[in-house]
């Protein structure tokens, strides 16, 4: 019997690292998936359909919010984003662990229709440190970063509703951290309540059977 997965969304930080840790869990473990979201905008230069995203048209898009057919969605400069429900649910029902890579508003709003959702918020060891790493990338100017940063400060309002918080400080720490965070998870009542059930039902036949 396949155990079904668990959905995790991981959200975090501009400079956070986010997709470094995808990267290192999903090539150091072979039990996770991650999403693949549908997008109207056109394809980037070696990014692969299916790989990086599902391109749909603009009306195809529509259409699949006017069906439920999307986990989240939102709209940015003009072309839609959004996590499509098929290829998530097919991978957990394989046993996959399937990680959703979205912001904090898009995260509550996915926790909130699927409560089993397991949310981990990635961030530096400290303030200061978001800054450094946004800064040593040297792709943006000054006035770019500190929006980042106001965004940033937004964003931890919404912190204490995850249910793990991922300090990135050493990224093999922290990847071995998140994959002990998430196999623990496995085991919570909540997720086994098939088994639970199973096991009152066994011990009512057996009791009744010895009397």
């Amino acid at each position: 019997m396949i155990n079904k997965g668990i959905l995790i969304v991981v959200s975090g930080f501009a400079g956070s690292g986010k997709g470094t840790l995808m990267k290192a869990l999903l090539s150091q473990y072979d039990n996770y998936a991650l999403s693949v979201s549908a997008t109207t905008r056109s394809p980037r230069e070696g990014e692969r359909e299916g790989r990086d995203y599902f391109f749909v048209s603009t009306e195809e898009f529509e259409r699949m919010i006017e069906n439920d057919d999307l986990l989240e969605y939102a709209k940015y400069v003009s072309n839609y984003y959004g996590t499509p429900k098929k290829y998530v649910f097919d991978k957990l029902a394989e046993g996959k662990d399937v990680i959703l890579e979205i912001e904090t508003q898009g995260a509550l709003k996915v926790k909130e229709k699927y409560p089993d959702t397991l949310l981990m918020f990635v961030m530096p060891p400290s303030v200061r440190e978001i800054y450094n790493r946004l800064k040593k990338r040297g792709t943006e100017t000054e006035e770019v970063i500190m929006q980042r940063m106001k965004r940033a400060d937004e964003e931890a309002a919404f912190i204490d509703q995850y249910d793990y918080l991922v300090i990135n400080d050493v990224v093999e720490d922290c990847v071995r951290r998140m994959h002990e965070a998430i196999t623990a998870a496995h085991y919570s009542a909540d997720r086994n309540m098939e088994k639970i059930e199973e096991v009152k039902k066994q011990f009512k036949e057996f009791l009744k059977e010895e009397r």
